[in-house]
C-alpha cells in the first residue's frame, strides 16, 4: 500500500513537520485538504492481513498536481487489533508506528470524503475510504486499488471497531494496557526497558520522580530481566496508578483489608454511593460482573481488583442514570430550553488561518451540536463558500455543507437542527443558497408553519421532531408572510422591503429600530426566495430590552458578543433573565479569540440564554462544561432550563442571587476517572446559581 501526502504546503506527522516543495496544486480545492495518505493496493498478502482477506501492498502515487509522493506499508493486526506501517515507513502514523482499532470511531466510503471527492478525476470515489478517528485527530484518507479491495478493508476495519466497542469492561482496560505497551515498546521487541518505560509515561502525560519510576519498575520486574514483558507491565500500571485514597476507602469497609464481603459491599453502596434500598440486589449483580476470579465470585465477594473494576465502570460513574435517557418534557417552547450551539462550525483550527470543513459539521453534529454555524460570501463560478470572511481561512463549497448537514443532522438525536445563517451573498447567490437548501434537505427543511396558521408561541422540540430550521434575516414579518397569497411575483431586488445586515451579528452602533437611508444604499438586499425560508427564527439587533419588548416579537431572535452579554447580565441582568423567558438569545465568542479559545459558558446559561455557541474544535474546561450539561437527557442538545428561568415574573438576578437562588460552591474531588485511561486528582470548584451537572 502507497501513501502520498495531500497538505499543500507541508505536512503535519506527530510532532514533527515536513516540508513539501512549493508548487502550486492543481485545484484550489487541494488547498482546503485535510493532511492526508492514500494508498494503491498491489502486491502479496502478509500472513499478518490474510485472517481478513485484506492485502499488504507496494506500489506508485500520482504525482501530477505538483504533490509530492512517500511510499509506505499500511499493514491491518487483527490479532493485536492495530494498523500502521513499519517503523516509520508511513509518515502520517510516524508518532505511533501501530494506531489502535480503538481509536477508530468509523469507516466512511469514499463520496463522503470533501477530500475524495475534489479528487474524483483522479480517483473513482468507489475505490476510497475514510478512517475517522476519535476527538479531534485529523481522518486518514485512503484510495484502494480496486473498488472490491477497498471494500474488504471497509469491512475487515469496520468489523474490528464494532468488535472494540461490544468489548466489556475488563477487555476495554486489557486492550487499553496492550495498546500503551505498544506504544511505549519503541524496538517492538516484546518488552520494555526503564528507559522505554519513561518515554511512556512522557506519552502518558504523567509526572514522576525518576527515583521512584525505577522503583516501581524493579518491583515489577520479577523475573529481573531489566525488562518488563507482558504480567509485569500489568503489575507495573497496578503500582503506578495505586490511590491511597482509594486504598483508605476500600479498607474502611472491609474487615481484613482484602475484600469486601457481600453485607460490607452493600453497606459501601448505601452510605458512599446513595444506592438506598435496591443495594443488596446491586451488590450481587456487580460483583458478577466486575469481580475478576470464579471464586470470588462464587463466594459473593469483591477484591481491591474487582472494586477498582467497579469504580472505573459506568454503574461507578457519578453522572445519574436516570438522566441518560429522555427524561424532561420536549413539548415546552424552544426558547424554554437549553440548546447546544457551535461557533463558525466549518472551522477545525484558529481564526485566522485555520481549516475549513465539512468535518466540523459532521463532528459537531454527532456530538449532538443542535444550532450549527454557517458564514455564506459569493464564491467563484456562481457557488457560494464558506469561510471566515476577511481571513486567511480556507473554503467550502456551500452545497457540501448543506449536504453534510442533511446527512448528519439526526443521527445522534431527533430534535431540531437550527442553521445560523450569515448571508453575505449577492441576490443571485442568494437564490442558489436558497436552492440549495430546498433541493437537497427536501422535506426536512421547515419552510412554513406547522399548521399553516399563525403561532402565539414557539414551538417545541417534540412538534419539530427532525426538522431543520434556518435562522437568518426576513424581509417581512411571520404575520405578513402567511397573509399573502399562495403564488405572488418575486418582487426585484430595488423593490424590496428591507436590507440584509452586511455583518449580521455586529453591534449596532446607534438606537434606532431603522437603519438611515443613507446606509442602506450599501447594504446588500435580502432575496426573497432565502428570506421565505425563515420562519420562526427571524434574526434581529438588539438594541435593548425595552425596545426589544415593545417592538420585537416571540419568533425575532437577537445575537450577542460575550462582551456585550457579559455587560447586561451585570447591568440589567434580571432583565436579561426575563428576556430570555419569551425569546431566544445566542451568545458568541469574541472577535479577539482568534485562537478559538472559549468563554465560560455557565455564566450565560445563568442568565437563561438558550444558544451559547463554543467552538467545539477547542478542547479544554469550557467543552467539558458543555458536554456534561448536555450529557443529559439522551445527549439530545436540549435540556430543559430551571423553572426560575423560564418563570415570566422570575426575580432571580445572575449577578446578586437572593434567597431561595443562595450561590453554592460546589468541591468535586476526582480520585478515577472513569474511563478506565488515567487516573487523576485535583479538585474543581464551580460558582453553581442554577444548575451544573456532572
Amino acid at each position: 500500500m502507497s501513501f502520498w501526502p495531500m497538505s499543500r504546503c507541508q505536512l503535519v506527522a506527530g510532532s514533527q513537520v515536513l516540508p513539501l516543495p512549493e508548487q502550486a496544486p492543481c485545484h484550489a480545492a487541494y488547498e482546503n485538504s485535510n493532511d492526508s495518505w492514500h494508498p494503491e493496493f498491489q502486491g502479496s498478502a502478509s500472513p499478518c492481513t490474510k485472517a481478513l482477506g485484506v492485502p499488504a501492498c507496494g506500489g506508485w502515487g500520482p504525482s501530477s498536481c505538483g504533490f509530492r509522493v512517500k511510499k509506505g506499508v499500511l499493514v491491518l493486526d487483527p490479532q493485536l487489533l492495530q494498523f500502521g506501517g513499519p517503523s516509520s515507513s508511513v509518515p502520517a502514523l510516524a508518532s505511533s508506528p501501530a494506531v489502535s482499532i480503538s481509536d477508530v470511531d468509523t469507516v466512511r466510503e469514499g463520496h463522503e470524503s470533501e477530500l475524495l471527492r475534489n479528487l474524483a478525476e483522479e480517483f473513482p470515489l468507489e475505490q476510497g475510504f475514510t478512517i475517522v478517528f476519535h476527538g479531534r485527530r485529523s481522518n486518514l484518507d485512503l484510495v484502494a486499488n480496486s473498488v472490491e479491495e477497498a471494500q474488504i478493508w471497509m469491512q475487515g476495519l469496520q468489523l474490528l471497531v464494532d468488535f472494540v466497542t461490544s468489548m466489556d469492561q475488563q477487555e476495554r482496560l486489557d486492550q487499553w494496557l496492550s495498546d500503551w505497551f505498544q506504544h511505549g515498546d519503541k524496538n517492538q521487541d516484546g518488552r520494555m526497558t526503564f528507559g522505554e518505560v519513561q518515554r511512556l509515561l512522557h506519552l502518558m502525560n504523567v509526572e514522576m520522580d525518576q527515583d521512584h519510576a525505577f522503583q516501581l519498575f524493579q518491583r515489577a520486574d520479577a523475573s529481573q530481566s531489566g525488562t518488563l514483558e507482558g504480567e509485569e507491565f500489568v503489575e507495573f500500571y497496578k503500582s503506578l496508578t495505586q490511590r491511597p485514597e482509594v486504598q483508605e476507602l476500600f479498607e474502611k469497609f472491609s474487615s481484613d483489608g482484602q475484600k469486601l464481603t457481600l453485607l460490607e459491599f452493600v453497606d459501601f453502596l448505601q452510605e458512599e454511593q446513595k444506592e438506598g434500598e435496591r443495594a443488596s440486589d446491586l451488590a450481587l449483580e456487580l460483583i458478577d460482573c466486575y469481580e475478576p476470579s470464579d471464586s470470588g465470585k462464587l463466594r459473593h465477594v469483591l477484591s481491591m481488583d474487582g472494586f477498582l473494576s467497579y469504580l472505573y465502570s459506568k454503574d461507578g460513574d457519578i453522572f445519574n442514570p436516570t438522566c441518560l435517557p429522555i427524561y424532561q418534557d420536549m413539548t415546552q417552547p424552544l426558547n424554554q430550553y437549553y440548546i447546544s450551539s457551535s461557533h463558525n462550525t466549518y472551522l477545525v483550527g484558529d481564526q485566522l488561518c485555520g481549516q475549513s470543513s465539512v468535518e466540523g459539521y459532521i463532528r459537531a453534529l454527532k456530538r449532538g451540536c443542535r444550532c450549527v454555524e454557517v458564514d455564506v460570501w459569493d464564491g467563484p463560478s456562481g457557488e457560494p463558500i464558506v469561510y471566515h470572511g476577511h481571513t486567511l481561512t480556507s473554503r467550502i463549497p456551500f452545497k457540501d455543507v448543506v449536504a453534510a448537514i442533511g446527512q448528519y443532522a439526526f443521527q445522534t438525536s431527533d430534535y431540531p437542527v437550527i442553521l445560523s445563517l450569515e448571508n453575505h451573498c449577492s441576490w443571485e447567490q442568494q437564490e442558489i443558497i436558497a436552492r440549495h437548501l430546498t433541493e437537497i434537505l427536501g422535506n426536512q427543511l421547515l419552510s412554513t408553519t406547522l399548521d399553516g396558521h399563525l403561532p402565539t408561541q414557539l414551538p417545541s422540540p417534540e412538534e419539530l421532531r427532525r426538522k431543520i430550521l434556518v435562522k437568518g434575516k426576513k424581509l417581512k414579518t411571520l404575520e405578513e408572510d402567511l397573509e399573502e397569497e399562495e403564488e405572488e411575483p418575486e418582487s426585484e431586488p430595488e423593490e424590496a422591503e428591507l436590507q440584509l445586515e452586511a455583518q449580521m451579528e455586529s453591534e449596532p452602533q446607534e438606537l434606532s429600530p431603522r437603519s438611515k437611508d443613507k446606509k442602506k444604499k450599501s447594504k446588500p438586499i435580502l432575496c426573497p426566495s432565502l428570506s421565505a425560508l425563515v420562519v420562526y427564527l427571524k434574526a434581529v439587533t438588539f438594541y435593548s430590552f425595552t425596545h426589544s419588548r415593545e417592538h420585537y416579537r416571540f419568533y425575532e431572535t437577537s445575537s450577542f458578543s460575550e462582551a456585550k452579554a457579559k455587560s447586561l447580565i451585570k447591568e440589567a441582568g434580571n432583565e436579561f433573565v426575563l428576556h430570555n423567558t419569551w425569546q431566544l438569545s445566542r451568545v458568541y465568542p469574541s472577535g479577539l479569540r482568534t485562537d478559538s479559545s472559549n468563554y465560560n459558558p455557565q455564566e450565560f446559561w445563568n442568565a437563561g440564554c438558550q444558544m451559547v455557541a463554543l467552538n467545539m474544535q477547542t478542547a479544554g474546561l469550557e467543552m467539558d462544561l458543555c458536554d456534561g450539561l448536555f450529557r443529559q437527557n439522551a445527549g439530545s442538545g436540549y435540556v430543559l432550563k430551571p423553572d426560575f428561568l423560564r418563570d415570566a415574573q422570575s426575580s432571580f438576578h445572575p449577578e446578586r442571587p437572593i434567597s431561595p437562588f443562595k450561590a453554592q460552591t460546589l468541591l468535586i474531588q476526582v480520585l478515577i476517572h472513569t474511563g478506565g485511561r488515567h487516573c487523576a486528582s485535583g479538585s474543581w470548584y464551580l460558582n453553581w446559581p442554577c444548575c451544573v451537572l456532572w
